[in-house]
C-alpha cells in the first residue's frame, strides 16, 4: 500500500479526473465497498478517506479487495484474450478454489497458456492471482479485526460466503465447532515494506510473514494442523510487542528483538535458526559458514533448506544469509526486500 501523502492526493486527483495516463500506474482499493478499481473507472467517486492506492493488483488482491464489476480492473483498457478473461470470471464465481491441472483441462485451456498471459498482462501468474485472491479472502478478517470475523463465523459452516469458505479452509474451523483445541490469534501488520501476517497465542509469536510471500497459504495451514489450532483474528501480549519492535526496527532504532518466540522445527533447523540470531545486523554469512559454525561443514544443503523454513521473518534473520560467491540468494520475501533489508541495516543499525 502507498503510504506516501503527496502521492495518494495525486493519485486521488488522477481518480477523480478519470485520467487514462494513470492506467497501470496504480490501482484504488474502496474501504467501504470492498472493490479495487483502475483510475478511470465510471463508478461514483469515493470521499478520500476510504481509498487506499496500490501500485499493482496482487497488492489490491492480499489486501482483501475484491476486483470491481464496472471498471473490471484485471482488464487491460484495450482488451484481454478470452482466456483470461474467462479465468477472471471463473475465479470471481469460486474464489475459495485451489486450481488443479484437471480444472484447466474442463475449461479446454492450456495451463501453460495461462500462466503465460497472466503474466504478461499482470506481472503475476494465473496461480498467483487466484491464490492472491483466496488469501486476500481469508486475510479480510485478520485486516479487520475480530468484530467482523466473529459475527461471520459465529453460525459455523451454513453461509455459502466464500470470505467464510476461505478462511475456514486455511485458517481451520470456526471456534463454535471446536472442542478443546488450541486457538491461535492472527493480525495484519502494515509495515514499511509492505503489510504482514503475525500468529501467535497469548505469550509467544509462531509465526511473521509478508502476506505475499509464495507458500504463505500453506505455511498456515500445516501450522495449524500440526498444533491442532484454529486460527482466529485478534490481538495478544507477543503481537502487541512485535508490531512495536518491528515500528523500532523500521526507524533504525532497534537491533535486537526481544519478543519470545515459539520455534516449531526439527532439532537441526532449530540449530540453524539460532545460529541466524546470532548474526549481528550489517553482517551476513554464506550457508557454509553456518554448516562450519555448526560442526557439519558438509550439511550446507541442509542449512539452506533450514533456512527456507524459518517462518518468523526479519525476527530470525534469514536475510542476512547470503550466497558463498556473494550473491544474495534467495528470500522468501522477495530479493527486492532482502536487499533493503540487508541496506537498511548496513546504514542504520550498525
Amino acid at each position: 500500500m502507498i503510504h506516501n501523502e503527496e502521492r495518494k492526493i495525486e493519485y486521488y486527483k488522477a481518480l477523480v479526473e478519470k485520467r487514462s495516463d494513470y492506467e497501470g500506474v496504480f490501482y484504488v482499493g474502496i474501504t467501504s465497498t470492498g472493490v479495487f478499481c483502475r483510475p478511470t473507472c465510471p463508478a461514483r467517486k469515493p470521499k478520500y478517506e476510504n481509498c487506499e492506492f496500490y501500485e499493482t493488483a496482487q497488492q489490491a488482491l492480499l489486501a482483501s479487495f475484491r476486483p470491481c464489476q464496472r471498471c473490471r480492473p484485471l482488464s487491460h483498457p484495450n482488451q484481454v484474450s478470452d482466456i483470461v478473461r474467462l479465468l477472471v470470471e471463473a475465479v470471481e464465481q469460486n474464489p475459495e478454489k485451489r486450481w488443479k491441472g484437471h480444472d484447466f483441462r474442463t475449461l479446454s485451456i492450456d495451463e501453460s497458456t495461462a500462466r503465460r498471459q497472466f503474466k504478461k498482462r499482470f506481472g503475476m501468474t494465473f496461480v498467483e492471482y487466484a491464490r492472491a485472491r483466496r488469501m486476500g479472502l481469508a486475510l479480510k478478517s485478520i485486516r479487520s479485526g475480530e468484530k467482523i470475523i466473529d459475527t461471520q463465523l459465529a453460525s459455523g459452516y451454513d453461509s455459502s460466503s466464500g470470505f467464510r469458505d476461505a478462511f475456514s479452509r486455511i485458517m481451520g474451523a470456526p471456534p463454535t465447532l471446536l472442542d478443546d483445541s488450541r486457538i491461535l490469534k492472527a493480525s495484519w501488520l502494515d509495515t514499511r515494506l509492505g503489510p504482514m501476517i503475525a500468529i501467535s497465542d497469548e505469550n509467544e509469536l509462531y509465526l511473521l510473514e509478508f502476506v505475499d510471500r509464495r507458500g504463505l497459504e500453506r505455511e498456515v495451514e500445516r501450522l495449524r494442523k500440526k498444533l491442532k489450532a484454529a486460527i482466529i483474528p485478534g490481538r495478544t501480549e507477543a503481537i502487541q510487542s512485535i508490531e512495536q519492535e518491528l515500528t523500532q526496527y523500521f526507524e533504525g532504532t532497534l537491533t535486537e528483538f526481544r519478543t519470545p518466540l515459539r520455534l516449531i522445527g526439527s532439532p537441526f533447523q532449530q540449530s540453524v535458526w539460532e545460529q541466524l540470531r546470532q548474526i549481528p545486523p550489517g553482517e551476513t554469512r554464506s550457508y557454509a559458514d553456518i554448516a562450519l559454525a555448526l560442526g557439519k561443514p558438509t550439511a550446507y544443503r541442509a542449512v539452506a533448506q533450514a533456512n527456507g523454513a524459518n517462518q518468523l521473518a526479519i525476527v530470525i534473520p534469514c536475510h542476512r544469509v547470503i550466497n558463498t560467491d556473494g550473491g544474495l540468494g534467495g528470500y522468501g520475501g522477495g530479493i527486492v526486500r532482502k536487499e533493503w533489508l540487508l541496506n537498511h541495516e548496513n546504514n542504520h543499525l550498525t
